[in-house]
């Protein structure tokens, strides 16, 4: 037997859904590249904006990189700007990414996730 147990999120805001190239977060749609924290989402320049993401170095433990549609490497100067920031990244397809992130998110995990849509 299967259970399945709906997962409560509080207050913090998860990741409702994503679609060609939008994500659903918080009830709301957002198109483009986006980054997501418990507080809120916002859109995000991708690979040339590692610096709003090394911002949030003090706030967070974990940082899920979303890909895209295929897990693919992040840019060099990107992860190393994120190094220097004290930030490692996980990088991963987005809908993987997506997943994780309200799995840690439930369990109350100090997490962003910085996702590229998928095409």
């Amino acid at each position: 037997m299967i259970r399945l147990t709906e997962i409560a999120f509080g207050s913090a805001t998860p990741i409702d859904g994503y679609g060609p190239g939008f994500f659903r977060i918080g009830g709301e749609v957002l198109h483009g590249p986006v980054i997501v924290t418990a507080t809120g989402a916002r859109l995000w320049a991708g690979y040339d904006d590692p610096a709003s993401l090394a911002a949030l170095a003090e706030e967070i433990d974990i940082l899920l990189l979303g890909t895209g549609a295929a897990l693919e490497p992040p840019p060099a100067p990107f992860t190393g700007a994120l190094a220097a920031a004290g930030l490692g990244v996980d990088p991963m397809a987005s809908p993987t990414a997506a997943r994780s992130y309200n799995m840690l998110l439930a369990e109350g995990r100090r997490i962003a996730a910085a996702l590229l849509p998928v095409p």
